[in-house]
Parts: C-alpha cells; sequence; structure tokens
C-alpha cells in the first residue's frame, strides 16, 4: 500500500517527514486499498488518444469474426435489417481513408465546443471569470460561505477545467479568511467542482460536447434526431442547486468536524498567511467597474435577444413561431460565443487586458491553443465512432441489447441504474468525460431509444455517474492539484487524508443526485426546452 502520508512535489507524490495524521479507520483503510488498486490499473491504461485506436483495432477484429457469423437484427425504428459489416475489407479500408477527414470535420461536437470557446477564452483572457469568481465568495458572511463557494463552482463550470485552477486556492484562501480551516474550503471547492462537474445554471462546453456525442449515437437510430446543449438544462439547474445544498449540509454536519478533530500543527510558512490571501480575494476598484460594465451590457444584449423574439414573426422565431425551436435554441452556442465575447471584452476594456481590437483575437487564440489536446482526443473519437457506425456492430449491440431488456421485464428505473453501476465504475479509470461517453453512449443511447427512452434521458443519468466519483479518484490529476493546496496548510496531509473528506461528499452526492433524477422522471418535469422526459 501507498505511503498514505505522501506530500505533493513537481506534481508527484513523495514521502514525508512531518507527524502524520490520525490512523485511518479499518473501514477506510480497505477503502484507500481498493482505491490504491484502482489507480495502479488506471495507470496501466494507454493515453486516451491511444486507447480509441486499441479500440479501433479490437472493433476491426470484431466485426471481421461477427460477419464472418452472420450477426444481424432487425431494427424495429426503420424495419430494416442491420447486418454487420468488417471493416477488415476492401470496403473497410476504403471507407477509413477516404472518410478519415469528413469523419473529423463533421464530428457533431468540434464545431460547437470552437465556437464557444472562441467566445470563453475572451471572458478567460481578460480576467472576468476568475474576477467573477473572487466577487462571488470574497464578503460572504461565515454562515453563508460554505454554500456559496459550492454553488460558485457549479457557475465555474462554465469555465471548464480552469475551474479548478482558480477555485480551489480561492476556497481555502476564503474560508482562512473568515476564521476557518482553508483545508477545508479547499475540498469543498474540489467536490463541488469536481463531483457535480455535469451540473450548472449555466450552459457550458460540457454540454456542447455531451450533445455533440449523444446525437451522434442517436442517428444511428434516428438519421434526423439531434440534442442540443440546452437538452438537460433544466435538470442541470436543478441540479446545480441541489447539490451544493447537500456539499453544505455534510461539510457542516461531518467535515468539519472530521477537519477539527485533527491534531493540531505548527502554522503555514508567512508566504501562505492570512493577510497576503486577504488581499488577493479584494478587487481593485477597476475590477468591480469591469464586472459592473460587463453585467449591464450582458442584461442588454439579454434583453435584445428577447425584444426581437417577442414578434410572432421573428426571424428569431422557429417554424409556426416556435420558440423551442428558434434559432436562438438551436444555435445556442452563437448567442453564447458571442455572450462571453461582448462582456470579456468590456471587462478587459476597464481592467487593460483589452486594450486595442487586436487583442480580442489574440485572446481567442490563446484559448483555442488550450483546446489542442481536447482537438488531438477528438480526432481519434471521431475515426473510431465512424468505424462503430458504419460497421454496425454497434446497432446490432442495442437492437439486442434492447430485445433482452425487454424479455427481462428490466423496466426504465433498473435500466437507468445499470448505466449508472457501470458508468460510476468506468469513472474511476477513466477520467474524461467525454472519452467515456464516446465510448459507452453509441450503446446505450440507441439502446434505450429502441426501449422508448428519448436520448436527452440517457445523457442526463450518464451526467450523474461522469460527475460523484470525480473527486474520489487519485487517477484525477486535479486531485494531486488539490492534495498539493491542501499540504500548504497541512503539512502531514496526504492521499488517505484527502481521500476521508472528499468520499463521504462524493457517496452522498451520488445517492442525493440519483434520487434526484428518479423523481423528476417520475414527475414528468422536462429535463430541458422542449425536452420531455419520456
Amino acid at each position: 500500500m501507498h505511503d498514505l502520508t505522501g506530500r505533493v512535489v513537481n506534481g508527484e507524490v513523495t514521502a514525508t517527514s512531518s507527524p502524520p495524521s490520525p490512523a485511518p479507520s479499518k473501514q477506510l483503510t480497505r477503502l484507500l486499498s481498493v482505491l490504491m488498486r484502482i489507480e495502479r490499473m488506471g495507470n496501466k491504461l494507454p493515453h486516451p488518444f491511444w486507447l480509441f485506436g486499441v479500440l479501433s483495432v479490437v472493433l476491426a477484429l470484431a466485426s471481421w469474426a461477427l460477419s464472418a457469423a452472420g450477426a444481424s437484427a432487425l431494427n424495429p425504428a426503420t424495419d430494416k435489417t442491420v447486418a454487420v459489416q468488417s471493416l477488415v475489407s476492401g470496403a473497410g479500408l476504403q471507407m477509413m481513408i477516404n472518410d478519415a477527414v469528413t469523419n473529423y470535420a463533421t464530428f457533431p461536437p468540434l464545431g460547437t465546443i470552437l465556437v464557444v470557446m472562441l467566445g470563453v477564452a475572451v471572458a478567460d483572457r481578460s480576467g472576468l471569470l476568475a474576477a467573477m469568481l473572487r466577487a462571488a465568495v470574497a464578503r460572504v458572511p461565515a454562515r453563508w460561505l460554505t454554500f456559496t463557494l459550492s454553488f460558485t463552482a457549479m457557475v465555474a463550470h462554465v469555465a471548464s477545467d480552469a475551474a479548478y485552477v482558480v477555485l480551489v486556492p480561492l476556497g481555502a484562501m476564503a474560508f482562512r479568511a473568515v476564521g476557518r480551516s482553508p483545508m477545508l474550503g479547499a475540498v469543498v471547492a474540489f467536490v463541488s467542482v469536481s463531483a457535480g462537474y455535469d451540473a450548472s445554471p449555466l450552459v457550458t462546453p460540457t454540454d456542447a460536447i455531451l450533445a455533440g456525442l449523444t446525437t451522434a449515437a442517436a442517428q444511428t437510430v434516428d438519421p434526423g434526431y439531434v440534442v442540443t446543449p440546452l437538452s438537460n438544462y433544466f435538470f442541470s439547474i436543478g441540479s446545480s442547486v441541489v447539490l451544493a445544498l447537500v456539499v453544505t449540509v455534510v461539510t457542516e454536519k461531518v467535515i468539519a468536524r472530521r477537519v477539527a478533530a485533527m491534531p493540531e500543527e505548527p502554522e503555514p510558512d508567512s508566504e501562505t498567511g492570512s493577510a497576503g490571501e486577504a488581499d488577493t480575494l479584494t478587487l481593485r476598484d477597476e475590477e468591480r467597474r469591469g464586472l459592473r460594465h460587463a453585467g449591464l451590457v450582458l442584461l442588454v444584449y439579454a434583453a435584445l435577444i428577447v425584444a426581437a423574439m417577442i414578434p410572432s414573426g421573428s426571424p428569431l422565431r422557429g417554424e409556426g413561431g416556435s420558440i423551442v425551436q428558434s434559432p436562438v435554441l438551436t444555435g445556442i452556442a452563437v448567442v453564447l460565443a458571442v455572450a462571453f465575447l461582448i462582456v470579456g471584452a468590456v471587462y478587459g476594456r476597464a481592467v487593460g487586458t483589452v486594450r486595442t481590437g487586436r487583442d480580442i483575437p489574440d485572446h481567442m487564440a490563446k484559448g483555442l491553443r488550450e483546446m489542442a489536446p481536447i482537438l488531438v482526443l477528438f480526432f481519434a473519437i471521431s475515426q473510431f465512432l465512424a468505424y462503430f457506425k458504419w460497421t454496425g456492430v454497434g446497432e446490432v449491440l442495442a437492437i439486442n441489447g434492447a430485445d433482452l431488456l425487454k424479455t427481462a421485464g428490466i423496466t426504465g428505473p433498473l435500466a437507468f441504474l445499470g448505466i449508472l453501476l457501470v458508468c460510476t465504475v468506468i469513472n474511476l479509470l477513466v477520467t474524461s468525460g467525454s472519452a467515456q461517453w464516446a465510448l459507452v453512449g453509441p450503446v446505450f443511447v440507441p439502446m434505450f431509444m429502441l426501449l422508448d427512452i428519448p436520448p436527452e434521458v440517457t445523457q442526463a443519468v450518464y451526467r450523474i455517474a461522469d460527475s460523484c466519483t470525480n473527486a474520489a479518484t487519485p487517477m484525477s490529476a486535479y486531485f494531486v492539484m488539490t492534495l498539493g493546496v491542501v499540504q500548504r496548510y497541512r503539512r502531514s496531509a496526504g492521499i488517505g487524508t484527502l481521500l476521508s473528506l472528499t468520499l463521504p461528499l462524493c457517496l452522498t452526492m451520488l445517492a442525493t443526485w440519483t434520487l434526484l433524477f428518479y423523481a423528476w422522471w417520475a414527475l414528468g418535469i422536462p429535463l430541458g426546452p422542449g425536452v420531455p422526459v419520456r
């Protein structure tokens, strides 16, 4: 078993001579042992890019064997028989070469996420997002700080992984500023960002990625089916509030007492002292002015869109005057990109991070540079999904799986639980949400469509499984980053210390979020604009 009092040095856990924290209970020791085995297994997995390469080879061999065996299935949605085609064939080789560029260029999440990130990059590089997060927790009364920090983390999901970098140390500072344990603040921020990653009161880049992947999976059954980034919006808003309340209650009733019971340690070095942190939390006059101006411009922008949609014949309405099918909602990526761009530019102008028109495309370019790892991964995923669709393996598996579930009498609630269990376990090893959904979505989405369960519902269930265990796996790079932040304030803290603080939160969030979904589904509340839950 690994040394549970390790410290993070240059991103790696090393031994420390500081006094150890209290010995973990037998139950925690067993759990830590399991998690360490998971960590070792996960470390043996290749990079997701190569993982999809390996899966493509496995798919080629499987399609060859299934095609030779004459595997097929009758699609009840189209009344057509689907037969497995072999990738190990002349036609398969031609498809892989001729369609490689098209597969990537038409990959549903690609264009959407790039457009959204053009605007988000301006808001981020101008300093707007970081200032918003600091403003949200800077002067909050101590009794409201836990909920405010947790809900701010839900909002921060719009900044994707940057939310970890900004909010975890900021949470520690905010808690210390009101006389509470900074370690507790770091844990609240980390768990809220990671275990609640797919919940937010705002539309986030993750919504765009998941919607694109779900659309691609759904179109194997219905070629005209489109899932939008707003498909789970109502459920996401409700989830963000409920999860923030759960984090608050569990933190105050359980985690705070656990931290208070830890033996005292010497004060940290002066450079991490509360005075400097208080200064960091304080907004400068120009930052406050920039936030006011950005907020005002955002209100004007939203008001103009609403006003333009009021006339029944407005071009911003859909066919027959529909609001649900309006360009504003179906083209939400563009609407969001423009919103982020405008408010980011206004804020940057106020604080000096945007001085000329040239600064805006420069910020966009820098933001897209940070997207490079995702764009590389998208190439591998897009090819794998194209192969999966061409061979018909996914469709045959989905049809036969749906028939098996019908024969077994497995209804919606039990089927949902199956997705939760499978994806929760996978999430401990494959921490990339898009990679995991690209792997399981092409089977689960069409399978459930054949059971009359909409793709948006399947995606909502996946959001829960993809999020809650993020804060409980050492496979996450941000777990190690958070451990480093915690060790600034408690030198003896190790992997076991952090896990003992995050696990109660993760498990409670998983149980509560699952119950919230079942209640949402049972009551028939729409998941998003124009998206019925059944």
